[in-house]
């Protein structure tokens, strides 16, 4: 059995955990909150609080890591609105402690935010450049832990993040003036960001029984359906009888279309939510 360290047990590495866990694997998770120790516990987790800061970092790292041969990190920057932090500060404590523990494997959850919004037809053969300050960190974040030589380190880029619960449409609805209608949509179910994660381990785990595998990967994942945001979220609020939104198609829409196609050529994944 392998025991795998989630940072991050929140809306994607909470169900993550509890599917890792229904395949075997042991997991240990961490939290921010005391309140969710018992619902991580309950799930059969092995749970910790660790809060990361710029300049320390609460909660037993080093047991957290203890044992583990596959680190995932999903911690998203907190860059939002009036918020602001220095994300790459968190990453670069946190790695320290990876460097003397027993993980090997790194799976970094970023975004496709490192790419910018011109319009083009993005792989991951596209140099980043980042035009938000969250994608400048994120990209910032990626670099330092694929450039460490103590472990190895796969990138996940995930598109924008929905799943039964979570829906852009749920609060654009009746907005008026939305920018950008003739841009695509990049999104990505949570049932594939858990499969994608699976199979990346599934894969280095593989690889210890001889087969090519090089874990120092780059992958973006959204699902392959890309309609303009007009049409996009203009049926989905037909679909849900919400109100519908009204777009400001005064200007150039600008944006960019995220292929996941090495997702399928390397990984050997299809996409279970191939519309959305």
């Amino acid at each position: 059995m392998k025991q795998i360290s989630i940072l991050g047990c929140g809306w994607l590495g909470l169900p993550l955990a509890k599917s890792m866990l229904e395949k075997g694997f042991s997991i240990n998770g961490s939290t921010t909150s005391v309140e969710k120790i018992t619902i991580l516990e309950k799930a059969g987790i092995s749970a910790f609080q660790i809060n990361l800061f710029e300049d320390r970092i609460e909660g037993n790292l080093d047991l957290f890591l203890s044992n583990s041969d596959v680190l995932i990190i999903d911690i998203p920057p907190k860059l939002r609105g009036n918020s602001s932090e220095n994300f790459v500060a968190k990453i670069q404590n946190i790695i320290s402690f990876i460097e003397k523990s027993s993980v090997e494997k790194v799976i970094f959850v970023s975004s496709t935010s490192v790419y910018s919004d011109d319009n083009s037809i993005i792989t991951e053969e596209t140099i980043p450049n980042p035009d938000t300050e969250s994608g400048r960190q994120l990209l910032e974040a990626e670099h330092l832990l694929r450039s460490n030589k103590n472990f190895q380190t796969t990138i996940l880029r995930f598109g924008g993040l929905i799943g039964e619960d979570r829906h852009p449409i749920k609060f654009l609805a009746g907005r008026k003036n939305i920018e950008n209608p003739e841009s695509t949509i990049n999104l990505i179910h949570q049932i594939d960001c858990i499969g994608i994660i699976e199979e990346i381990i599934e894969k280095g785990l593989r690889q210890a029984q001889s087969e090519n595998w090089d874990w120092n990967e780059v992958f973006n994942a959204v699902a392959p359906f890309h309609p303009t945001r007009k049409d996009y979220y203009t049926q989905k609020a037909i679909e849900l009888d919400l109100s519908l939104l009204e777009f400001d198609e005064s200007r150039i829409s600008i944006g960019k279309t995220i292929l996941s196609e090495k997702v399928a050529s390397v990984l050997n994944y299809e996409f279970k939510k191939k519309t959305l």
